[in-house]
């Protein structure tokens, strides 16, 4: 991925945003792409909004080291704007890769952009949350992205709601 030049991403970054974590995790969270903190530091979900993660993760007894993080696009959008069409078809298939080498046993997906990617639906969020998906094999649950959390405080409730799924999913698979 180092030197990537497969959209116009390339031209403005600071850093390509990878991912980081555990490449052994049982989950895997996957966010839109790399806000300007990200890309100035070369690390996913570095902002309030990956504060917030890190606190969704500790009440699941879970930590930046024992999940793996990382995004649909590996460059930031110009002004934080959504990811174009383009931009995700040129990043997706290291994300796949990234999927397929860590095989995890859940993947969480944080809002709408990495749910639809990676279900190719166009089904809104809201929609999808809370219930259970598949990805190549994979359980999948899509949830909300924690920077809608901080302007939609009200969404925390469901949000805790897909994760006790998750946590539920963790505790039965570790015990069969």
């Amino acid at each position: 991925l180092k030197g990537c030049s497969r959209c116009p991403l390339c031209q403005q970054r600071c850093n390509i945003v990878f991912g980081a974590g555990d490449p052994q995790a049982r989950v895997v969270l996957v966010g839109e792409a790399p806000g300007r903190e990200e890309d100035l530091q070369g690390y996913p979900f570095v902002g309030e909004a990956g504060k917030l993660l890190e606190k969704i993760l500790l009440a699941m007894n879970l930590s930046r080291e024992t999940v793996y993080i990382c995004n649909v696009i590996k460059c930031h959008p110009p002004g934080n704007r959504d990811p174009q069409a383009d931009e995700i078809s040129a990043c997706e298939p290291f994300l796949k890769q990234q999927l397929a080498l860590i095989k995890p046993e859940i993947i969480i997906t944080l809002g709408r952009f990495a749910t639809q990617t990676l279900l190719k639906t166009t089904v809104p969020i809201g929609k999808l949350r809370g219930q259970w998906h598949e990805y190549e094999g994979i359980a999948l649950m899509p949830t909300f992205h924690p920077a809608y959390l901080l302007r939609n405080p009200s969404g925390k409730r469901p949000v805790w709601d897909d994760m006790k799924q998750v946590m539920q999913r963790l505790e039965n698979q570790a015990e069969s």
